[in-house]
């Protein structure tokens, strides 16, 4: 979810009709998802961007940020209010997982459909 600048993505629907996903003001996938990712992605590790004091271990191979292990699901990252205004305070250095959704993709629309927003 992009944190400097607003970012859409038009995605036609099942009735014909085009819509844009603003990530800052969703948020939903940071709330419903555990955000697990290889362990070397930490910045205790060589290369590494995630801030390794805000994941958790699981199992020997993967971490997964604070805060997405548990219910409710929220990461420890995500500021402001789903569904209105929301920023990811690591943007720049979030995961591949975080990376990997993206706006209208059935990550996100499942996400929405979780916290009742439009898709």
């Amino acid at each position: 979810m992009p944190n400097a600048a607003t970012q859409g993505n038009g995605v036609r629907h099942e009735k014909g009709l085009s819509m844009e996903f603003d990530c800052q003001q969703c948020g939903a996938c940071c709330a419903v998802f555990r955000v697990s990712f290889y362990w070397a992605e930490a910045d205790d590790a060589p290369g590494g961007t995630v801030p390794v004091d805000l994941t958790e271990p699981v199992g020997t191979l993967h971490r997964c940020m604070r805060g997405t292990q548990t219910k409710p699901v929220r990461c420890v990252m995500l500021q402001g209010q789903v569904g209105q205004s929301v920023a990811c305070g690591i943007y720049e250095q979030r995961s591949s997982t975080c990376r990997s959704v993206q706006p209208g993709d059935a990550q996100c629309l499942k996400a929405r459909l979780h916290h009742g927003l439009p898709v």
